[in-house]
């Protein structure tokens, strides 16, 4: 079983996090963030992940530390999940369209976290949600995940449609990264053993 729950708590947040990465898609989403909400449902829907997640945060002040800190723990989730990583296809990449934008996304669970984030937005908000935020909580996510993860939006012009685009396009990208490869036949895809 592919699976972890992670918990997390600091001043700002509280954060409860499970996935079962060989899911269905199922998901139950409450970060207090109506729109990351909506993207995370996106994410658990798209790369069939059972995901869970709950979290209390300080949203009187804003909604950075409640994205952020679910980036944090969504990622944490997802690198104990996949554990030592033996047969997994480790990379994968897509192209998504989402009516006028396309982006694409391309990961190598690597072990060695990095983020190259050529994605914008020509407004600050999507409904209440900062834009900038997409941005952190992809940051927070590949760092914590322990995967080299590339961003690139070609083109847009709806923001929603950007983010959307972003945040299917890592759920499809991850799905194809974590998946068995039976060709692999338990081993860990690299040269050097581990990852």
């Amino acid at each position: 079983m592919r699976t972890a729950s992670i918990s997390r708590r600091t001043a700002e947040t509280d954060v409860s996090v499970s996935i079962d990465l060989d899911g269905t898609g199922k998901a139950e989403i409450s970060t207090g963030v109506g729109f990351l909400d909506h993207m995370l449902e996106l994410f658990a829907r798209h790369g069939l992940f059972d995901v869970t997640i709950k979290v209390e945060g300080d949203l009187h002040v804003d909604q950075h530390h409640s994205t952020e800190d679910t980036g944090i723990a969504l990622g944490q989730a997802v690198a104990k999940a996949l554990g030592d990583k033996r047969g997994i296809a480790r990379y994968a990449d897509i192209h998504l369209p989402m009516d006028e934008t396309l982006s694409r996304i391309a990961i190598d669970i690597s072990g060695r976290p990095f983020l190259v984030f050529r994605t914008s937005f020509r407004v600050e908000k999507i409904g209440q949600f900062d834009t900038e935020l997409v941005r952190e909580f992809f940051q927070a996510f590949a760092m914590n995940a322990g995967i080299t993860l590339h961003v690139e939006t070609f083109y847009g012009e709806n923001a929603h449609h950007i983010a959307e685009s972003v945040f299917k396009g890592l759920a499809r990208t991850l799905r194809k990264a974590v998946a068995i490869d039976p060709r692999e036949e338990g081993r860990v895809p690299s040269t050097k053993g581990s990852l």
